[in-house]
């Protein structure tokens, strides 16, 4: 019986190569991709790789023996563990809260939590941090001149976990909405007919059923707290991370072994978590919480529910309204936490001097979102409809680079193409790839989801009458999935825009970009000038969001979709 399946395995797999090889446009299109993503996802993995294991004398374990066994490693990866259990587990508080009151509360305050969960996807990702410094800092406005405090101290880890969990609970918010929407009000119903408390229901319906995606949002914003380099960079302060650490080792003390030996050990940390997330904890989520409810669930209105759940998001929705207010403000005084009189200067300063990071940062952005969408759709339409050998490897490799640290991408192109045959270090090409690498898992993930709704037998037809590969994508397949491939530009234009970790390795004389210009004046105490910046780069995100939204509304796609 085993035997008579693997042959019909073989037989089918042959079929299916035998149909490929019939298409010349699909066989090129699956070359294309593999070496793409071979090039530009695993070749900079493996240089990392290579260049900690490889010394002046051939192969040798001495740098991670070295770096393993030094104190201040230890208390790097101590304190990046540290910060990422508290913060995931903040983060999915919050957000499991938000969610709550967003699918089950009768509340009159859902478009105010809704916009809360935005600003940090559409800001740079450490504008709560350089917030956190005007407002509680040794200068802040709260700190010396409210609260009248000599000498405060926001750097650290205190510091971090109040950012970090403004900045990340958003991920577990729009995750556990979507599953807790997802939840069909009839079980809930039986429970409470049968005379369970709202709290018995809760406790013994709701939340078990919520347990795997509660544990997927922990992870998530646990993958992304370790990962992120621009909020330790900029607050950290004496509390070092391993974000942090393989900059400061690579370009600070010009130890590009070190740097990669430290990588390799985040990045190993952060694909143990990703695969955990994604074949584990991610497919059991579907599997108890699936399909849609049979009818729309009747929202609490009990004042003894609603008034705390109400207070607390209000609550900490004002907190992140505050950090984000105080940045087109704090743009306007003229020395922040000195003299604090109204002035244009900082805005002059950026458009006398700043110019060029902005119209390199929107260029290159701009360059790479239709790359991005088009690639993230075909690698999307290849995973669903066809079927070839290296198919699991191009789904794998292209969701990889979501479990990849910005920085660990990072000093992976400066050691793979700072020499020939590909030579790229210094070019803009270098920046555009790598917000294309970036933003690629998210686009074929919203492309598989899509894809896997349609049924394939619309293709099909088409096939069967004639139509090539490249005529079915084109003209029925993408036109099917327009929601997916234009969410898909909005996130990368946003993200690209918005990126730090890995463009801080790649900006040169010749391009630089907007958020590294932020991070400089940061640096060096110019808080007003960041703050300019900052408010710069948040309005033009905005308004390219805007223009594509309507144009998606003009194309008759709502933004829900």
């Amino acid at each position: 019986m085993a035997l008579k399946k693997f042959r019909d395995k073989l037989k089918n797999d042959s079929t299916n190569m035998k149909k490929i090889w019939r298409d010349p446009m699909l066989l090129i299109t699956i070359v294309f991709v593999i070496l793409t993503l071979l090039i530009f996802i695993l070749y900079p993995l493996f240089s990392i790789l290579k260049e900690s294991f490889i010394s002046e004398h051939g192969i040798t374990l001495s740098s991670y023996k070295s770096t393993l066994q030094n104190i201040d490693f230890q208390n790097t990866l101590r304190n990046t563990l540290l910060l990422g259990f508290i913060v995931g587990g903040l983060s999915t508080l919050i957000g499991f809260i938000f969610a709550y009151a967003d699918s089950y509360i009768k509340t009159n305050f859902k478009k105010l939590f809704n916009i809360v969960s935005i600003l940090p996807i559409i800001s740079p990702p450490f504008v709560l941090a350089l917030s956190a410094i005007m407002l509680f800092g040794q200068k802040g406005i709260i700190s010396k001149q409210l609260l009248h405090i000599q000498n405060s101290n926001i750097y650290g880890l205190k510091g971090l976990i109040v950012v970090q969990t403004m900045t990340f609970f958003p991920v577990a918010y729009l995750l556990l909405t979507g599953l807790l929407k997802h939840i069909d009000p009839a079980l809930e119903e039986a429970g409470r007919n049968m005379g369970a408390s709202r709290w018995k229901t809760f406790t013994t319906i709701t939340l078990p059923l919520m347990a795997p995606g509660i544990a997927n949002a922990f992870l998530l914003t646990f993958i992304e707290t370790v990962a992120d380099f621009a909020n330790p960079m900029v607050i950290g302060g004496n509390f070092s991370t391993l974000a942090t650490q393989i900059y400061l080792q690579a370009i600070g003390n010009y130890d590009m072994q070190g740097g990669a030996t430290i990588a390799v050990l985040l990045l190993l940390l952060t694909i143990l978590l990703f695969v955990l997330e994604k074949y584990w904890i991610e497919k059991k989520s579907y599997i108890t919480v699936t399909g849609k409810a049979s009818r729309e669930r009747e929202l609490i209105n009990e004042k003894n529910i609603v008034l705390p759940i109400d207070i607390f998001c209000l609550l900490i929705t004002g907190i992140v309204m505050l950090f984000y207010i105080l940045i087109p403000i704090g743009a306007l005084f003229k020395i922040w936490g000195v003299n604090y009189s109204l002035t244009l200067d900082n805005f002059k300063y950026v458009f006398r001097l700043g110019t060029s990071a902005l119209s390199d940062t929107t260029l290159l952005a701009a360059i790479a979102t239709p790359i991005t969408g088009v690639l993230a759709m075909i690698i999307a339409f290849l995973i669903v409809r066809k079927k070839f050998y290296g198919r699991s490897f191009v789904e794998f490799t292209s969701l990889l680079a979501m479990a990849v640290p910005g920085t660990v991408i990072g000093i992976g192109y400066v050691l793979a193409y700072n020499q020939k045959p590909i030579l790229l270090t210094g070019t803009a090409a270098i920046i555009i790839i790598s917000f294309i690498m970036r933003s690629l898992p998210v686009g074929v993930r919203s492309g598989v989801a899509a894809l896997q709704q349609i049924d394939p037998s619309i293709e099909e037809a088409a096939s069967d009458l004639g139509a090539d590969t490249g005529k079915v994508f084109t003209s029925i397949t993408l036109p099917l999935i327009k929601p997916a491939f234009f969410s898909g530009l909005v996130y990368t234009f946003v993200r690209s825009m918005t990126a730090v970790s890995a463009v801080i390795f790649l900006v040169s004389a010749k391009h630089n970009m907007l958020t590294v210009e932020i991070m400089a004046q940061v640096d060096a105490g110019r808080f007003g000038v960041a703050a300019a910046f900052s408010t710069i780069l948040i309005v033009i995100v905005y308004i390219a969001v805007f223009i594509m939204n309507f144009a998606l509304r003009k194309m008759g796609i709502s933004e829900e979709e």
